[in-house]
């Protein structure tokens, strides 16, 4: 699709595309096979055979669909062709192939694959996100900005604090992730019902052979309606969408022509404007803010397939079939954007600096509130700085000139006491320790990682 190189991952889009299903689903059919042969169940050189005939280049794609739009799923038409396919080779071997599975079993494993597969990119991308705001983090510990909440300047912090949170966040929301993917990386092995009979007594062992050579852990029972695994990856990578749309909202808005603090990776062709020459958009952020829009609804999508009926569903597990992709795609393409837009970010450190000052003070009206609070208790202290601070900005004037005419903090503080309180880098309390301890503990918790 004309968007997916904007939205998406190009290697995630490949690994997810209509030809590496068809070849995720060759593959389980030639695991399969394999299996059952390891175990006596069908003759070896059936294998070679399916072996041969397993090219996902060889199968024609538009004739898959029109026939799987009739059959109901891809795999009904898909082992048709397979078994044509095997029958030109051997036709004694095209009597096993599919032996004793079932559709869901060969689209569900297919589908693990292409998610492992294509999840693990999305965790190197979130781990060079992270990379990246652990270095700004380090970087600038002590550059000093203005704090906002609601939207309006509160008191200082440090940008090294800001990413620090950044980082802390894309670590968490990729071990959620991780341990996900980890438990959705079983096989799906179960046969028309789930219960294997269709394989004598060796179901059990086809399985594990199966799982052994897909590389896939063998489940404690088929899952076939029991999509929590599922879900709970969808889940994650909604909420590491989620994390990442927080990032790319502070950037846009530190980006803003009035606040001109931190600025997206330029480039040619980057962020222009088909009228306007001098813009310089974030769409970074565009991309990974609409991803952070699109993803829950296709989060919640999943999670309301769950209730599945009895041993095999109907309508549930099929909504899963376009979802689970797109938002794979989507969580990807935001990563990716995300760990482009931390590793080339621009950041103006003076003018972060002057911004925090554009009050004239008033938004530290709460340092010197504490300061004469040791003096005045805390609410004739909060009551006193408040008139102060409203002074000031109906006079436009600096609240340490107002402070300064006024007795009742006179007698408490004189004029070097207030300037002190009203200079930013003095009213950072914690930030430095912060991104320290912050950093030190990711430094730990990698090296626990790598260690085992």
């Amino acid at each position: 699709m004309i968007f997916d190189a904007l939205f998406g991952d190009p290697a995630v889009n490949a690994l997810l595309s209509d030809a590496n299903l068809v070849s995720a689903m060759l593959r389980t059919e030639v695991g399969l096979a394999r299996a059952e042969a390891a175990v006596g169940m069908i003759p070896a050189r059936a294998v070679d055979a399916i072996e041969q005939s397993a090219n996902a280049a060889e199968y024609d794609l538009a004739a898959l669909a029109a026939e799987a739009s009739l059959a109901g799923n891809l795999a009904i038409p898909l082992v048709r062709h397979l078994t044509e396919h095997v029958a030109r080779i051997d036709a004694d071997s095209a009597r096993y192939v599919h032996w004793g599975a079932t559709s869901q079993d060969i689209i569900d494993t297919a589908t693990v694959l292409q998610l492992r597969d294509a999840t693990a990119i999305v965790l190197g991308s979130l781990e060079r996100a992270s990379d990246a705001a652990a270095e700004l983090a380090q970087r600038h510990a002590k550059t000093v900005m203005a704090g906002r909440t609601w939207l309006q300047h509160a008191t200082p912090v440090t940008f090294g604090l800001k990413a620090a949170g950044w980082m802390s966040a894309l670590d968490r929301a990729r071990a959620h992730v991780r341990e996900a993917l980890a438990r959705a990386s079983v096989l799906q092995l179960g046969g028309a019902s789930g219960t294997l009979a269709a394989f004598g007594d060796r179901g059990m062992d086809v399985a594990a052979a199966m799982a052994s050579e897909l590389g896939l852990a063998v489940p404690e029972a088929p899952w076939h309606a029991s999509r929590d695994r599922i879900a709970t990856l969808a889940c994650a990578l909604g909420v590491a969408t989620g994390a990442m749309g927080k990032i790319a909202r502070d950037i846009s808005l530190l980006a803003q022509t009035e606040v001109a603090e931190a600025f997206e990776p330029a480039g040619d062709g980057r962020g222009g404007s088909s009228t306007m020459p001098q813009k310089r958009n974030p769409i970074g952020s565009s991309v990974v803010l609409a991803a952070s829009v699109r993803v829950p609804a296709l989060v919640a999508t999943v999670l309301a397939a769950m209730p599945q009926e009895h041993e095999r569903a109907l309508g549930g597990w099929q909504a899963e079939w376009e979802t689970v992709p797109a938002l794979v795609r989507l969580t990807a393409g935001a990563a990716r954007h995300t760990a482009e837009m931390l590793g080339g970010l621009e950041v103006d450190a003076a003018r972060m600096r002057a911004n925090a000052d554009i009050t004239g003070g008033v938004s530290l009206a709460e340092s010197v509130s504490m300061a004469l609070a040791v003096h005045i208790g805390k609410f004739d202290a909060h009551r006193t700085i408040g008139a102060a601070a409203k002074r000031a900005m109906a006079e436009q004037r600096p609240l340490a000139a107002v402070l300064a005419e006024m007795p009742e903090v006179t007698k408490h503080l004189d004029r070097a006491d207030i300037e002190r309180c009203l200079r930013a880098e003095n009213y950072v309390g914690a930030a430095e320790r912060l991104v320290h301890d912050a950093l030190a503990l990711r430094a730990r918790e990698r090296h626990a990682a790598a260690a085992t």
